[in-house]
């Protein structure tokens, strides 16, 4: 039996398997990063994005498929996390107008909707390049005009349009060197075809059940906990305001580093929020907080595993929409600031280093958690400016901060700022009595004057960039680089010292220290820098970032 016409009911299980299927695989996605970093995040940021995208579908109440794809659009918008999740919004972006007007789907108007997304996907990267998913997403749309033209079979036409996606997934390492030479392929790609994977089982009627919970919190989490004192409170008294629950799949590698120790992960938890619910078996952890910073309990989860079920909702919204129905009774609106500044950190010492260079909200995330559309949006509405001006501090977060100043009222600028370091240079030339160009490119033509080091650790064995590095030692990265690596933390950071610092012209080096770096280290690198710089002048801050034990900045 074919299936020549595609209703919306049956384009959303679809969406939903495709979904769950990267749900499932985003640890092998993670993987695929290229540089052997911790924070290799292509999985988890694509598959935050997609269930964003997937919640908005299972809303959807009517057999139309053009309202189906809407919702996903709407849904990987707001909820779309680092350069692939805000690429996968842009394809189902531009594969939702396609088709927005349609009940049903040919396959040639799912052959129009593929390409109107890569179109749209195109536009929206400013330089984009091949080898990535951009190119697997482009490959496959393009096959499939010819397979439409043969073929009005939806399960053939997807198997084809998989196929393609496949074949040009094993091409990217020979249009990306890089891939090549560390024996990858793209892990945006990798991503993009076990979404199509999963639309393809769907089809094909095979099931990819979902992991069962062997633990109910339903009892335990009454649906109404946090609407108990709402008449009886104002808004702005709500001190934690996300309501985020989560679940963690153990995984053993990242448990024999970590240890799961239930009391101790609790405790952790307490110190970022209350209404703190915390359960387990040997397979699964499942939390419930009220945290004001939902990423930092994500990461911590993330310790011990890949996270699943993810619900974050605003508690402050939902508290303002029921006491306006209960009372209907506005507050008089706080007069707006000329200018708000939004950036994003890791760390409480980088946090408050950014607050006292003038930041209004500073957003917790960064490596190991980028910031969604929908955090950076909210972020820009708590600024509660006439102007704002938008520092990601992470290559991996500039699409997503444009995507949320794109969508946003009021005058929102982007500073591109790719690293920490250059994000507190730019915000050192923000003038609040200038006008917003003049702010604007100021405070852009800072970044190219500082140089970013960083320190971290490799997760696997690889061969980059002339380097041989060994899991677990350490690396220097300069400007996007890796550059050094020893099985020492403070032999790196001299090499990777030595390498940035030109003392004819540098002049100051700022160093953040991380969460768990001691006290004896940092003196000692900071008498190796004055014996060897002898003019540099040093300033040290203790940044508390994860994962990277020193960042530096060289001006």
């Amino acid at each position: 039996m074919t299936l020549q016409k595609l209703d919306g009911k049956t384009l959303a299980e679809m969406i939903l398997q495709g979904a769950h299927h990267l749900n499932k695989n985003s640890q092998m996605i993670d993987a695929l990063n290229v540089f052997p970093v911790p924070d290799g995040d292509t999985g988890t940021n694509m598959n935050l994005s997609m269930t964003s995208g997937a919640e908005e579908v299972k809303a959807v109440d009517q057999n139309h498929a053009g309202d189906v794809s809407k919702a996903l659009a709407k849904g990987l918008l707001m909820g779309a996390r680092g350069n692939s999740g805000v690429i996968l919004s842009q394809l189902f972006r531009g594969f939702s107008r396609a088709i927005e007007a349609k009940e049903v789907l040919t396959t040639k108007d799912f052959s129009d909707a593929l390409q109107g997304g890569v179109e749209t996907a195109y536009k929206a990267v400013m330089k984009p390049v091949e080898g990535t998913i951009l190119t697997v997403a482009k490959d496959s749309a393009e096959a499939s005009v010819a397979i439409a033209e043969k073929e009005t079979d939806f399960l053939t036409f997807i198997e084809g349009v998989v196929e393609e996606a496949k074949s040009s997934l094993k091409r990217t390492p020979d249009l990306l060197p890089v891939l090549k030479e560390v024996g990858v392929v793209d892990s945006g790609g990798q991503g993009l075809l076990t979404i199509y994977e999963g639309m393809l089982a769907n089809l094909k009627g095979e099931e990819m059940p979902d992991i069962e919970e062997v633990v109910s919190m339903d009892d335990m989490v009454n649906a109404e906990h946090h609407k108990l004192a709402q008449d009886f409170m104002d808004t702005e008294d709500i001190e934690f305001g996300y309501c985020t629950e989560f679940m963690v799949k153990f995984e053993e590698d990242k448990l024999s580093e970590n240890p799961y120790d239930e009391e101790h992960f609790r405790q952790q938890l307490s110190e970022l929020g209350d209404s703190l619910l915390v359960v387990s078996d040997e397979e699964l952890i499942k939390v419930h907080v009220h945290a004001e910073y939902p990423g930092q309990a994500l990461s911590l989860g993330q310790q011990f595993g890949s996270l699943i079920n993810m619900k974050i909702e605003n508690m402050r919204e939902q508290h303002t929409s029921i006491v306006g129905e209960k009372k209907n009774v506005k507050k008089p609106a706080k007069e707006k600031a000329e200018y708000g500044i939004v950036t994003v950190s890791m760390g409480d010492g980088i946090k408050k280093l950014f607050e006292s260079l003038g930041a209004t909200v500073v957003i917790q995330g960064g490596q190991t958690m980028n910031p969604s559309t929908q955090d950076i949006s909210e972020a820009i509405k708590q600024a509660h400016a006439n102007k704002v001006f938008i520092l990601p501090n992470n290559k991996n977060i500039v699409m997503a901060a444009e995507q949320a100043a794109e969508i946003a009222e009021g005058e929102v600028s982007v500073i591109p700022s790719k690293t920490i370091p250059q994000g507190m240079s730019a915000l050192l030339g923000y003038n609040p009595e200038a006008d917003l160009e003049t702010n604007k490119e100021e405070m852009t033509g800072l970044l190219s004057e500082v140089k970013t080091g960083q320190i971290t650790y490799a997760v696997r064995d690889t061969q980059i960039e002339g380097l041989t590095i060994e899991k677990g030692n350490f690396m220097g990265i300069s400007e996007g680089k890796i550059s050094a690596t020893d099985k020492d933390a403070l032999a790196t950071a001299k090499t990777l010292l030595n390498q940035m610092i030109d003392e004819d012209e540098d002049e100051i080096l700022t160093i953040l220290t991380g969460e768990d770096v001691d006290e004896k280290d940092v003196a000692e690198l900071e008498a190796y820098i004055e014996d060897t710089f002898e003019d540099l002048e040093v300033e040290i801050h203790n940044g508390g970032q994860p994962i990277y034990p020193y960042i530096f900045s060289v001006e």
